[in-house]
């Protein structure tokens, strides 16, 4: 029972209890599309379904994961895609921390979609924090909890992903210069003015954009949309109407 609670693993050449990182980074990603799809799903759609099913399955694994992450749904289908990699191994107690953080999120998300439904904005934001959290540790092995630890703790965090708590010098493939770092912003740029376009400029806008178009509106512009809306459906039932 108290080998149950002792986080990490002891791995020779290593003076702190360490995780595997490459374990971590495909739980991330695993969690990363059923969590975007999810978010999909809601938005664009209004259905919930979904996203309640995944929510209730995100504040489980984070729990577990902060108590015994030997025992993680979505880390233990992740150690079996990279079970023939080499391992590598990152400090334990910040990644403790890190997911910490990620519990602290969950739990708001899931009273607010699971137990007490609200159509709030605050849980979409939440929401997208976590997925922005997890496509960084799976897609860069940039672990943002892990560099929050070291801000509030006074002990220091060793063994870091990609080595990041160490102090170097970047080499000069890892540099831009001008020209590439004008190719990057400007691609950040369209991906942005693609995706706000997509979202609100189509025909049929999106459940979440016509629910932020009306927050938006005056009571004179939803009261005359109503009335709108009612002419339409009262015009198409005598359409239909055989009689």
């Amino acid at each position: 029972m108290i080998k149950f609670f002792e986080y990490g693993e002891k791995v020779e050449g290593y003076s702190i209890r360490v995780l595997n990182e490459r374990e971590a980074r495909a739980g991330a990603g695993i969690l990363f599309v059923f969590g975007l799809l999810s978010l999909t799903n809601a938005v664009m759609l209004g259905h919930v379904i979904v996203t309640k099913f995944f929510i209730s399955f995100f504040t489980l694994d984070f729990i577990i994961r902060v108590m015994n992450p030997n025992y993680s749904p979505s880390l233990l289908l992740g150690r079996f895609f990279v079970q023939n990699q080499t391992p590598e191994y990152v400090g334990a107690s910040q990644k403790r921390f890190a997911w910490t953080i990620g519990l602290i999120l969950a739990l708001p998300m899931f009273y607010m979609i699971v137990i007490n439904p609200l159509m709030n904005p605050i849980k979409v934001v939440i929401c997208i924090i976590c997925l922005l959290l997890l496509i960084t540790e799976s897609a860069f092995s940039i672990c943002l909890g892990c560099k929050i630890y070291n801000l509030v703790k006074k002990e220091k965090a060793t063994h870091c992903p990609a080595g990041v708590c160490e102090i170097r010098v970047k080499e000069p493939i890892q540099q831009f210069n001008l020209a590439q770092k004008i190719i990057t912003i400007l691609l950040v740029f369209l991906i942005s003015v693609g995706i706000y376009a997509y979202m609100t400029k189509l025909e049929d806008k999106t459940f979440l954009m016509n629910k932020v178009t009306q927050m938006m509106m005056s009571d004179k512009e939803i009261a005359l949309l109503q009335k709108a809306e009612f002419e339409k459906e009262a015009n198409a039932f005598e359409d239909d109407d055989d009689f």
